[in-house]
C-alpha cells in the first residue's frame, strides 16, 4: 500500500506540469492546475510515508521490464522514508509559494518550463530513493539531474545563469559517471544490479575501497562536500528562490542518501572509511560557514551554509561508520540518527530561509545585502520567519537544529575511552569543530539579519519594499511550525529514526528504544518549553511596557551627529572583516580600494569579495591551461581527408610495431 501511494505520487508529480503547456503563456489557469496536481501528488507521497510509519507494512513492487539489468523493483524501508518526507513536503510548499513568487502572468517566457521541471525533479528524487535496482536508481538520478539543470537555467537569457548552468551540468554528469562505475563494481561484487547488502566475503578489499572512493566522489559532488562543492553556491544563487529551497533542502541530500545506502551494504567497513568521512564533514562545516560570512549576496550566503550543514550531516555519518567498524552500536545510533535528523532539520530551516530570502527579493528586487536594511518594519512577517530560520540553523534551543546537533555531540563525546568497549578518541576532535561551526553561524546570521532587517533602508529598493502575499507567507509559516515542533517534541519522531538506523544496520533491531535511552529527549522537551515560556513572557512584558508608557522616538545610535545617514551603519563587509581575515588563508579575499588618498579626499570607492577558492583559483585556471595546451593540437586539423588517412596509417603501423 505504501509503495503504491508513493508511486502514484511520483507519476502525478512528474506529469503535473503538462497541463500548463496546453494553455496560453499569460494564463494563470495552467499554473493553478499544475499546483493542484503537484499538491495532490505530494499528498499521496506523504500519505504513503505515513502509512509505512504507522503500520510498518512494506510490500516491495517487482515487475519485469525490457531494460536489461534486472527487474523494476521499488520498496520502502526506514531509510527511504526519512528522505521521502522532505521531498514531498518541500515540493508541496514550493509549488504553493510559486503562486505568488513566480506568477505566470509576470513570467510568460519561463513560468511553464519552471513548473514542468519542478514536478519532474520531485518525481526523480522520489524514484531514486525507493529504487532497489541500480539501473532504476540511475534512471531517477538522471531525471533529477537534468530537471535541476533546466530549473537552475530558468532565466537563461542572463549570461551568469547560462554559465552557472553549464558548470552544474559538468559537475552532475561527472558524478553520474562515478555512479556508473559504482554500480558496475557492485554488480561484480554481488552478481546483479540489485541494491542489497553484501556478504562478508563478497568484495575484495581493493574492490570495496574502489566502490567507496567512487561513491564518495559521485555522491559528494551532488551533496556539495568540500572540495567537491564548486557548482553549488552559484546554482543556488541564480535559481528562483523556491527552486533554491528544494535544491538546498532536498536535492543535495540525495548525495547523502546515496552515500548512506551504499555504505550500508558493507557489514564491516574499514575504520579509515569513517575517519575520512568524518574529516571531510569537519572541513565542509568549518569552511562552509567561513565562506558564508564573507558573502554579500544573501542567496549565495545561504548556499554556503548548505555546505556547512552537509558537513554536520556527514560528521554524523562518519561517526556511524566508525561505530560500525568498532562494533559500538551507541555511536552508530547517535551518529546516524543525529545526521538523518539533521537532514530533516536542514530541509526545514534552509527552505524557510530561502523562501524568506525570496520574499525579500520579491519585494526589494535585489540580492545584495548592502542594498537592504530596515525591512523588519516593512515586512514583519518575513522578518519573523527569517529570524526563526536563523535561530534554528545556528543550532540554538528551543528549535530543531539544536536537537540533531546535540545527538551528534553526544556520540562524539562518547568516543573518548571510558573503559567499556572499543574507543576511537581521535573522533572527539570533531566536537570542538562542531562548536566552532555553531559560533561562526551565529556571527554570520547576526550580520545578515542586522544588515537586512534592522537599521534603516540603504537604498530605494529597500524603501519601496512591501510584505509578500499569503501564498508566500503561508508555506513559510508551515516551516516555522515544523521547526518548533521538532525542537520541542523530539521524542515523537525518535521511532522514525530508530527504524532508519535499523535499515542502515540490520543488526540494530531495537535502535528506536536505545535512542531514547541514549539521549535525554524528554529533558530537551522540558527545557525547550521552559525556555519558550520565558521568551514569551519577556516579549509580552516588553510589548506592554512599550504600549502603555511614554516612549521618545529618535535615531538609533546617533552618536551625537545632527543628521545621521544610512551610510553610517555597519555593512556586511565591515561586520565580517575580522572573521574573514582570520580565515584569509582559505578564503583569499579580494579588495579594491584607492591606493593613495589626498589630504582632502573627494569621492572614493571600496569593494571587497570572497571568491570560491577551489573554483576560481584552482579549477578554472587549470581548465584554461588545459584549453591552451590542447589548442596546439589544431595544427593537426588540416581539413584534408588524405591527411587524416595518413594519421590512421601511422597509428596502425605504430600499434603493429608495439605489439
Amino acid at each position: 500500500m505504501s509503495e503504491l501511494l508513493v508511486l502514484w505520487g511520483i507519476v502525478i508529480a512528474g506529469s503535473s506540469g503538462i497541463p500548463g503547456l496546453l494553455v496560453g503563456r499569460t494564463s494563470m489557469i495552467g499554473q493553478w492546475v499544475t499546483t493542484l496536481l503537484a499538491v495532490f501528488a505530494s499528498g499521496l507521497g506523504l500519505g504513503g510515508v505515513g502509512w509505512f510509519w504507522a503500520t510498518g507494512d512494506s510490500q516491495p513492487i517487482v515487475r519485469p521490464w525490457p531494460i536489461p539489468g534486472g527487474d523494476f523493483s521499488v520498496a520502502l524501508d526506514g531509510l527511504s522514508a526519512v528522505f521521502l518526507l522532505p521531498i514531498f513536503l518541500i515540493s508541496l510548499l514550493g509549488n504553493v509559494y510559486g503562486l505568488g513568487y513566480w506568477k505566470q502572468t509576470e513570467h510568460p517566457e519561463n513560468g511553464r518550463k519552471l513548473r514542468l521541471f519542478y514536478g519532474t525533479l520531485t518525481s526523480g528524487m522520489a524514484l531514486l530513493v525507493i529504487a532497489r535496482n541500480g539501473i532504476l536508481f540511475l534512471f531517477g538520478w538522471e531525471i533529477m539531474a537534468l530537471s535541476a539543470f533546466f530549473l537552475v537555467t530558468t532565466e537563461e537569457h542572463v549570461k551568469e545563469v547560462r554559465e552557472t548552468g553549464w558548470l552544474y551540468l559538468v559537475a552532475t554528469h561527472t558524478a553520474t559517471l562515478c555512479l556508473f562505475a559504482v554500480f558496475a563494481l557492485l554488480r561484480i561484487a554481488n552478481g546483479s544490479f540489485a541494491l542489497v547488502p553484501l556478504n562478508q566475503d563478497q568484495p575484495t578489499p581493493g574492490l570495496a575501497m574502489a566502490i567507496f572512493i567512487l561513491a564518495l566522489v559521485g555522491f559528494g559532488l551532488k551533496a556539495g562536500i568540500m572540495p567537491l562543492h564548486v557548482w553549488l553556491p552559484s546554482a543556488h544563487a541564480v535559481a528562483p528562490s523556491h527552486v533554491s529551497a528544494i535544491m538546498s533542502g532536498v536535492l543535495i541530500k540525495m548525495g547523502i542518501y546515496g552515500l548512506a545506502r551504499v555504505t550500508s551494504f558493507f557489514p564491516n567497513p574499514p575504520l579509515e572509511w569513517g575517519g575520512v568521512v568524518l574529516s571531510l564533514g569537519v572541513i565542509s562545516g568549518i569552511l562552509g560557514v567561513a565562506f558564508a560570512i564573507g558573502q554579500h549576496d544573501i542567496k549565495r550566503l545561504l548556499a554556503y551554509h548548505s555546505i556547512e550543514n552537509i558537513g554536520i550531516i556527514v560528521m554524523g555519518l562518519g561517526l556511524a561508520l566508525i561505530g560500525r567498524s568498532l562494533e559500538r552500536p551507541d555511536w552508530v545510533i547517535l551518529g546516524l540518527a543525529g545526521g538523518l535528523l539533521h537532514v530533516w532539520n536542514h530541509a526545514l530551516f534552509k527552505a524557510l530561509l530561502f523562501l524568506s530570502a525570496g520574499s525579500v527579493i520579491h519585494a526589494a528586487h535585489t540580492r545584495e545585502i548592502d542594498h537592504l536594511g530596515g525591512l523588519a518594519k516593512r515586512m514583519p512577517g518575513t522578518a519573523l520567519c527569517f529570524l526563526v530560520g536563523a535561530v534554528a540553523i545556528c543550532g540554538l534551543p528551543p528549535l530543531n537544529g539544536f536537537v540533531s546537533e546535540f545527538l551528534i555531540y553526544l556520540g562524539l563525546f562518547g568516543t573518548v575511552g571510558n573503559g567499556e568497549g572499543s574507543s576511537f578518541a581521535a573522533a572527539a576532535f570533531a566536537a570542538p569543530a562542531l562548536a566552532l561551526i555553531g559560533a561562526l553561524a551565529v556571527a554570520c546570521f547576526v550580520k545578515v539579519y542586522g544588515a537586512v532587517f534592522l537599521g534603516t533602508a540603504r537604498s530605494d529598493h529597500a524603501r519601496r519594499a512591501h510584505e509578500s502575499p499569503v501564498s508566500m507567507i503561508g508555506p513559510m509559516s508551515v516551516l516555522v511550525v515544523c521547526c518548533f515542533l521538532i525542537g520541542l517534541a523530539p521524542i515523537l519522531i525518535a521511532p522514525i529514526f530508530g527504524k532508519a538506523v535499523s535499515a542502515w544496520d540490520p543488526g540494530l533491531k531495537d535502535a528506536d528504544a536505545r535512542l531514547t535511552a541514549l539521549a535525554p529527549l524528554n529533558w530537551i522537551t522540558v527545557m525547550g518549553l521552559l525556555l519558550t515560556a520565558a521568551l514569551l513572557t519577556v516579549s509580552v512584558v516588553l510589548w506592554l511596557r512599550l504600549r502603555y508608557s511614554n516612549v521618545k522616538e529618535g535615531a538609533t545610535w546617533a552618536c551625537g551627529y545632527i543628521a545621521p545617514s544610512p551610510r553610517m551603519q555597519y555593512t556586511s563587509s565591515s561586520f565580517a572583516q575580522m572573521l574573514v581575515g582570520l580565515f584569509g588563508w582559505a578564503l583569499r579575499p579580494r579588495t579594491c580600494r584607492s591606493k593613495d588618498l589626498p589630504l582632502f579626499p573627494q569621492h572614493t570607492a571600496f569593494h571587497s569579495e570572497v571568491p570560491d577558492t577551489v573554483l576560481d583559483e584552482v579549477m578554472l585556471p587549470a581548465f584554461r591551461f588545459g584549453g591552451w595546451l590542447f589548442s596546439w593540437s589544431r595544427v593537426f586539423q588540416q581539413g584534408s581527408i588524405q591527411t587524416y588517412l595518413l594519421y590512421i596509417f601511422i597509428a596502425l603501423v605504430a600499434l603493429l610495431l608495439w605489439r
